[in-house]
This record gives C-alpha cells, structure tokens and sequence, in this order.
C-alpha cells in the first residue's frame, strides 16, 4: 500500500479516538514534503506517514497531544527561510515554509470513508479544507461530476468552494487558496487515483517489477496468455491477474490515460501482438524491454501487416524501457523501468539532481492555480 492508504487505513480502525490527524495544507520553498502530506499520532505515540525528514515531528508531536486534550484543530506555521536560533534548533536542513493543521482525527472521519472508496474504485475527487474562520477544520468532498458531501457550514462558501475544486481537478494539482465568499484561506486538495500499472508477460523478470509497483501503492495487473506461469502465488502484489492472448490485451485489460504498460515476454511474436494491441489503446506509456534494434523490428513487422500507429502513438513507446543507470539483473531493471514510469507520469526530466538549479521540486500546476483562483 502506499503512505496515503496507510494513513486512511489508521484513521479508519482508530475511530477517530485517541488519534490525531497532522496534515501539510501549505509548503513554499525548499521543504522535504509538500502540501498533502499526512501523520497519524496516536495516545501512545505511535506514528503513521511523515511530514518532514524527521524535524517536526517532535513539534507537531507535542501539539498533537494538545489538541487531543483541547478536542480543537491547530494551524502551526514553520518559517524556516530565517538563519536564526530557532531554525538551527529544529535541525531542519530545508529553506521554506510549511503551515501543518494539527487536528483530533474525529474531525477528519467524514471525508475518509469518501476518499478510501475513491482510491478502490479508480476515481478522481477534490477534499477543500478552511484554514481560517470558526471552522477551521470544515470539509467538503467535491466529485468531478460537482457532487460534494459534507458542508463548509455557508452555503454561499460551499458554491465557491465547489467552483475552486472542480478548477483544480481539471489542473490537476493541489493548491492552498483564498476563496472569493468570505475571504477564507482554504486547502483545495486533489486525489488521483492510484496509477495503474499493466505488466505484459508473466515470466521471472516480472516478478520484481510486479513487487516494486505494488510497493508504490499503484494498481499492479500482469497479463499472459499462458495459466502456468499467471498464478496468484508467484505475484502476491498484483491486484487482477489476465488470462488473453497478446494481441486482445489492450482490450481484455481495459486501458485509459492513467494506465502505464510494460511488454515483457521475451518472445518476438508475443511482443508484436501485444505492441499492436497498445498501439492503437489510449495509455500514457508503452515501455518494451530489449534493445532498440529489436524494437524497430517488431515495428517494422507491423508496418508490413499494414498497421498505421495512430498520431502520437509512437511518442508514447519507450524502448528500450528503463532509465540509463546500468541496471543489472531482473531487480535493477524493474527500477529502472519504475522510476521511467515515475518521470514520465510526473513530466520530470530523470537528470541528476546535482545539475539541477533551484528548488528541488519543481513549479507545479498548483502554484499556477493558486493564483488564478485569487
């Protein structure tokens, strides 16, 4: 399961009691994690998520106990841009600000049933949270369709709220905001599904690749058209394992613009069947293990049976799949393979941090939406 899962999962057995809920609503600068991120505190100490590398938690810690006892939320502001006692104090080795609201888990209760059945059934959905005002923890749940549960407490704010969630699910970033109806600050947050990985080809090598994405929390199918090797036992991780022949694979698997495909059955006439059925399929990336000589092969065998790739289809083909970093052995190219996926999915560029100028995280859609919004 991935962190997210995680958190919902502890909510959701807590009940709500004894639990605190700390949660990054804004980051700007340097931080080690940005807006979104979640920590779970329970009485007895025990931690679930991060929301730093290990430098506010004893802070956040302290005032989750606070609010416990108080039964009200808290918004802590971190400025760490200051070179000052306070700052070296904390140890932090970032150089921007977090806002962190810090609240008894209860509060949050309504909105986690909502999102946990979201992330099963593949949805998209918006979580809008006040950060100002006398409720400062109010929720509301808008669907990309504009249904929402729960109430900011004003109908005047929920239509405004409404209008800022459905922007950013159509961006597609989380951003913290001011809402136009009674000058509120607000943390619009969106929740994409889990991405969704389709591995084509159940042998060994699979294995581990299959293990890595699940690892990530993503959504793991393999596909094969061979029942000896597409048993449950060898791929504990995957969520569907399917039984089709290559060339229908696209079809029996069902594919979208999430969905991210890995051809990997080490036979030539396998692989072209199913690079002719994701070819003509929407998905964002096809990635086709072995050398590029053997990829031009298996497309010009295709182009000699007469398929024409439809627009764009081709931009969407990575072969060989993986980044360059001198994989070795099933292990290293499952990485590999994942951290292309990674990139790709987050548009990055996959260069070496140590080349890269300024922030580490880069400008995102939700700066671009934050001020728009206003």
């Amino acid at each position: 399961m991935s962190e997210l899962d995680d958190v919902l999962a502890a909510l959701a057995t807590s009940n709500g009691e004894g639990v605190a809920l700390a949660t990054v609503v804004a980051a700007r600068g340097s931080t080690y994690r940005r807006a979104g991120a979640r920590l779970v505190v329970a009485g007895d100490g025990e931690l679930v998520g991060n929301i730093s590398g290990g430098c506010l938690e004893g802070d956040v810690v302290r005032t989750a106990a606070e609010v416990l006892e108080s039964g009200r939320p808290r918004l802590l502001h971190f400025d760490l841009t200051a070179d000052d006692e306070v700052v070296w104090g904390w140890g932090l080795g970032c150089n921007g600000v977090i806002e962190v609201l810090v609240e008894p888990a209860s509060l949050a209760l309504g909105s986690v049933a909502a999102l946990q059945a979201a992330r099963r059934e593949h949805r998209s959905l918006a979580l809008v949270t006040l950060l100002d005002g006398p409720r400062l923890e109010a929720r509301l749940v808008v669907h990309p369709d504009g249904r929402t549960e729960g109430t900011l407490g004003v109908a005047d704010l929920d239509g405004a709220a409404v209008e800022a969630a459905l922007e950013a699910l159509v961006a597609g970033a989380s951003a913290t905001t001011t809402l136009p109806t009674g000058d509120l600050r607000a943390f619009v947050e969106v929740f994409q599904p889990p991405l969704r990985l389709l591995v084509c080809g159940a042998g060994h090598d699979a294995i581990p690749l299959v293990a890595a994405g699940a690892g990530l929390g993503w959504s793991v199918e393999v596909i094969d058209n061979r029942p000896a090797f597409l048993v449950a036992a060898r791929f504990p991780g995957a969520q569907r394992l399917v039984g089709a022949e290559p060339a229908e694979a696209a079809e029996a698997a069902g594919t979208d613009a999430r969905t991210y495909a890995v051809v990997m059955s080490h036979n030539f006439l396998r692989d072209q069947d199913y690079l002719r059925s994701f070819l003509a399929s929407d998905v964002a990336y096809l990635g086709m293990l072995g050398p590029r000589a053997r990829l031009d092969l298996l497309l010009d065998a295709l182009a000699g049976d007469g398929v024409v790739p439809v627009p764009g289809a081709l931009d969407r083909v990575y072969g060989p799949a993986g980044l360059d970093i001198g994989a070795e052995g099933p292990e290293e190219i499952a990485w590999s393979i994942v951290t292309e996926i990674l990139a790709v999915s987050r548009r990055a560029g996959a260069g070496f941090l140590r080349t890269r100028r300024g922030p580490i995280h880069r400008s995102t859609a939700a700066e671009t939406f934050a001020t728009t919004v206003r």
